[in-house]
């Protein structure tokens, strides 16, 4: 829970890209949307399943190496239950790739006879790639196609305008800028954007994101906050103390042996996104937002 407000952010680039989007789905057969394993509710999109419409529509929980494969095991459960399309992906490894292939062709099989009827035997089937920043579209697209087709960033929000790249005969993908949507009123939500590289980290207040994150290790797997820094039972009594004590361990003293939370809070941040806490998952099924009011 927090008292005020983590992030507001929708910069000009987004609402373009929205404006744009709308546009670039009328000439697609099939929506693919990029979810994060580790926040499938978190990461997902109002204004994409606005945007989507009536179009065949395909989840992909990316990611699936730094979640929790139970938990990955019950969104996909949880999401196919609803009539969704949905699989669990590694962009980087191409895990999934085929399978995402084949679901593609088989939404497609309706749009396909259409065109046969109508005497259309060369076109392509389309698709586009939606997801929030920094979800891995591009990784996804390159690993598809085989080479570096598109141009990527380990910064939020760094993929440049959009592109149609050739998968097989018969595929084609459009690429887009990833889509935060305009008020981040679910502030759990934006934290756990922020914990995972989803919201650029000079927009954010670390301070309650950190707090969220250890707060969740705390309750629900403390074990890997012993094992990972060290600690002693009687140093996790609050996360003040869980955070100055990691700190300490981690040599992140300035003069007179004052520990530098800021440097503190980067570290287990970093710790986090790269895995070495585990693979956590952040959103569970029976979870209900959490909303503030202003």
């Amino acid at each position: 829970m927090v008292d005020s407000p983590i992030v507001h952010w929708f910069p000009g680039h987004m609402a373009k890209a929205t404006r744009m989007i709308q546009e670039y789905i009328k000439k697609v057969d099939v929506v693919i949307e990029l979810l994060d394993a580790r926040i499938p509710r978190s990461s997902a999109n109002p204004v994409i399943i606005e945007l989507i419409n009536q179009k065949p529509h395909i989840i992909l929980l990316n990611k699936v190496d730094l979640a929790d494969p139970a938990a990955t095991k019950e969104w996909t459960e949880f999401l196919a239950s609803k009539g969704i399309t949905v699989l669990a992906i590694d962009s980087k490894s191409g895990k999934g790739n085929k399978a995402l292939i084949r679901a593609v062709e088989q939404l497609s099989k309706p749009i396909i006879e259409r065109w046969l009827n109508k005497g259309i035997r060369s076109r392509s089937i389309r698709t586009i790639i939606l997801g929030i920043p920094n979800v891995g579209k591009s990784t996804l697209i390159n690993s598809l196609a085989g080479s570096a087709a598109t141009r990527t960033a380990n910064k939020a929000g760094h993929t440049r305008g959009q592109q149609w790249v050739k998968i097989g005969k018969n595929m084609e993908l459009l690429d887009t800028p990833g889509v935060l949507w305009p008020k981040l009123e679910d502030q759990r939500a934006a934290a756990r954007l922020a914990m995972t590289g989803a919201i650029s980290d000079d927009v954010y207040d670390l301070e309650n994101v950190m707090k969220q994150l250890l707060g969740h290790l705390k309750d629900n797997t403390p074990e890997i906050l012993v094992e990972r820094y060290k600690l002693k039972p009687e140093e996790m009594e609050n996360l003040d103390d869980i955070l100055e004590n990691i700190g300490r361990r981690r040599g992140c003293l300035v003069s007179g042996g004052i520990v530098d939370l800021d440097k503190a809070r980067r570290i287990v941040l970093a710790d986090y996104r790269n895995a070495k806490l585990g693979n956590i998952t952040l959103d569970t099924v029976d979870e209900e937002p959490y909303y503030v009011e202003e």
